[in-house]
């Protein structure tokens, strides 16, 4: 760790270059549930889309899973393909788009998956009643809908 003028060990990461632009955003709610059970969702999708995307550069580093609060406060953010994973009462992002995107996919009472395009730019919400509704959703997204995503995206 680099030391600073009083030689005690400095906390900043020494710079490592400015990284790459997002390709895609994968958003979970900040609530503790959401965390519980959401986040892993978003980490396994991101993988999914890390192979998707294999023949872009630096994929697995422009394929980024974040919260709620941070896409919610990033203007730069809300312009990228997005993925919302968790239901509106966990995560911000999904109660804005309950009511703004269609549905693609609704097993009445228990998941759903919305999809649609903001301003050209794909943008998906995927949800369920609990956790493992929430999962069947993500899968189906996965199976079904996933390649018509990134097929909507423009690649930097």
């Amino acid at each position: 760790m680099p030391a600073n003028e009083d030689n005690r060990p400095s906390r900043r990461r020494p710079a490592q270059g400015t990284p790459p632009d997002p390709l895609v955003v994968i958003v979970t709610g900040a609530h503790l549930t959401a965390e519980e059970s959401d986040r892993p969702l978003a980490y396994h999708l991101r993988e999914r889309v890390v192979r998707e995307l294999a023949d872009v550069a630096e994929a697995g580093r422009r394929v980024v899973v974040c919260s709620d609060v941070w896409y919610l406060n990033q203007d730069r953010l809300r312009t990228l393909p997005t993925i919302s994973v968790g239901g509106p009462g966990v995560n911000a992002l999904a109660a804005y788009l309950a009511d703004r995107l269609p549905s693609v996919f609704a097993v009445d009472g228990v998941m759903v998956v919305q999809m649609g395009a903001s301003a050209g730019t794909p943008v998906a919400s995927l949800w369920g009643i609990d956790a493992t509704a929430t999962a069947g959703a993500v899968e189906t997204f996965t199976k079904r809908f996933l390649d018509q995503f990134l097929d909507a995206m423009t690649v930097a």
